[in-house]
Parts: C-alpha cells; structure tokens; sequence
C-alpha cells in the first residue's frame, strides 16, 4: 500500500516524508522519488506482542512516497514526472502550509488545497477527454441505440467529464460496481482516498489549531477529508533523534507523543484498510486487508494453502481478547466464535483458522 505526499513548493514535503519514515526511506533509480515503509502505530498490536512475547512481531506497515516537487516554482502547474509517480499510488497526503513565512507570507491553505484539487481535477479531464476522443473515432460507424462496452464507456466518460467539469473529486461520485469495473484501469487522481495535513509553527505544535489551520480544518470537515496537524520540521527533528531521548525531548515540548503517529494511522485508514490479527508464541502479526473483505480473504493473506483447505475460522475481536486477559480464556468463556467462509472481517479481529490440505 503506497501513499503519496502532495504539496505546493515549500509547504514541508521533504521533512514530512523524514519524519514519516524515521530513515527507513530507499531511492529509488535516479528519479528523484523515494520510498519508506512505515509501522503503523496499534496499541491492540503492542498488546498481544507484551502478552504473547513471541519470538517474531510484524506490524501493519504502510509506504510512504516523496518525489520532485508536486508542482514548479513558477507554472504552480504539476511537473512533468510527478503525474506519473502520484497515479501509481493507493491515496493521497496533502500537505499544505499552515504557518507564516518570511518569503512567502501568511499562510492561506484552504486556498492551497483546492488549487491542488483543480490540478487533480484538470489532469483527470485531459485524461477523459483523450479516451473519449479515442472511443468516438471506435464508435463512428457504430449505429445510434446499438449497445456495445464501447458505447457503455462512452457514455460513463462523457458522465465523468460533466462530474469533473462541475468541479467537482470522483470521489463524490456514486459509482456503481461495474462503473468501478470500466474505470479500474484509468488511476483517476481524484478518485483516490485523501487526507490533508496542515503544517503549523512550532509554537503551535500540540495545540488545538486556530486561525489559517482551523480554517482548513473546517473545510476538510465539510468535505469528508480526514484532517490532522502538525509542525513537520518539529517532527523531523524528533525522529532522527536516538530512540532514547525521544520521551524526553517530547515532554520539554509539551507534546505527549509525536504527531506523526496519529498521521501514519490516518492515512492506513484513509485507505479503506483495518488490520486483523493472529497470535502466538511463534508470531504476532498485524495483517492488511480492505475493510468489507470476508475471513476466506484473510485466509488467502496468510498463505495460499490455508486458503485453499479452510475449513473454518476461530475468532474474537481485540477487546474481547483483552477485556478476557488472553485468547484461551476468552475460548473457556464462550467468547470465541466458530465462522465459515463468508464471513465479514471486522478491524482488530484476532483470527485462528483451521485448514486441512
């Protein structure tokens, strides 16, 4: 699972992206754009790795992706390659500026933001625009009231670009599942899950934002995008210091933990995603899966073989587990559930299945 940082020049992407992946990050080739995956902060993990102390633990992970600035210093239009990287992603982290600069002033971010959003919306339309162009050159010959795939694209295009013409994200678009299916191909970049991320001062690190970042903050409210805030260069500094002074520096701060954990879990969610379990002595492991997925899905993460001779799934949620003291004692009390295949996975599930081969 890829997300990708967006932002003007200077909002703080390159600080944002190290104190998100704390050095983990790789580069990849010579294009300017780097990589680094990221442990997603669960207390329900950091549980059952302390009751279980297993002799392998592997958390939820997602990666984070930086590139050449989102747009150019001067055309504030997208840059050439940077189209290219953000389509390859799952969704989408906006940074925006939140705090005064001596260059460029005051800060204005829910201006910041929608201008990202309407150079997302322009990239989609040219897109559409070209493959409408392609189908009606197919269609030419095609005659009028004859039902064809083309002629059903065709008109979800043309739907698409009175949408985006409106101004207004596909994701407000209510498509259905073959909808979904015609377009699976095309990364629509205002299709894709967002969250925004305000980057304030350090003297308002911490705080309940106010001013430009409550503004932006409202707006997100008003628009369904999950919102946090923090000061990047803060949180940079944070994490490339030794593990042992980071409790320390936090409290001369006045922070209780740092920000970028609340950013990390948010953006795992922004993405559809819950996590399951499964636990013992071997392993501790925090799997991915999108939310909606049946237990047979879950089965199929954790190996093929399981999947395939599945005959049913013992499971209990994480505060069952926990409000129990431990998976056997919950199972004495009743509390484990028998289920087959078809089963919903619910975020935090701890997950026993039993196969045969």
């Amino acid at each position: 699972m890829k997300i990708g940082i967006v932002g003007l020049p200077s909002a703080g992407k390159t600080s944002l992206f190290r104190a998100l992946t704390h050095g983990s990050a790789t580069q990849e080739g010579h294009s300017g754009i780097s990589a680094g995956a990221v442990p997603v902060p669960d207390d329900r993990f950091d549980w059952l790795v302390d009751h279980h102390k297993p002799k392998k633990a592997t958390p939820a992970t997602v990666e984070f992706v930086d590139g050449p600035p989102s747009m150019g210093e001067e055309t504030r239009k997208f840059v050439a390659n940077f189209l290219a990287q953000v389509r390859s992603v799952d969704a989408l982290l906006h940074l925006v500026r939140a705090f005064e600069s001596d260059i460029l002033g005051a800060p204005n971010p829910v201006s910041d933001l929608q201008r990202i959003q309407d150079e997302l919306t322009l990239a989609d339309m040219q897109m559409v625009e070209t493959r409408l162009e392609r189908l009606d050159k197919t269609l030419h010959s095609t005659k009028a009231g004859v039902v064809t795939p083309q002629t059903i694209e065709r008109d979800l295009m043309r739907e698409i670009k009175d949408w985006l013409d409106a101004g207004k994200l596909l994701t407000a678009f209510e498509f259905t599942e073959d909808q979904l299916k015609t377009i699976s191909g095309f990364e629509f970049l205002t299709l894709k899950p967002a969250m925004v991320v305000a980057n304030v001062a350090e003297d308002e690190a911490g705080k309940d934002v106010s001013g430009a970042a409550a503004e932006l903050r409202d707006y997100c409210e008003g628009n369904g995008l999950p919102f946090e805030a923090l000061c990047a260069k803060l949180e940079a500094e944070i994490a490339e210091l030794p593990e042992q002074e980071h409790a320390e520096y936090l409290e001369a701060m006045g922070l209780d933990r740092p920000a970028r954990e609340k950013v990390v879990r948010e953006a795992y969610r922004a993405t559809g995603m819950i996590s399951f379990f499964t636990a013992g002595d071997p392993e501790v492991r925090a799997w991915t899966i999108a939310a909606g997925s049946h237990v047979i899905d879950a089965a199929e993460k954790i190996h093929s073989d399981i999947a395939r001779g599945f005959i049913r799934a013992e499971v209990a949620n994480f505060d069952v587990v926990k409000a129990c003291g431990s998976w056997e004692e919950a199972k004495r009390l009743g509390k484990v559930e028998l289920h087959i295949k078809d089963y919903v996975v619910k975020d935090g599930d701890v997950i026993y299945i039993r196969f045969k081969i």
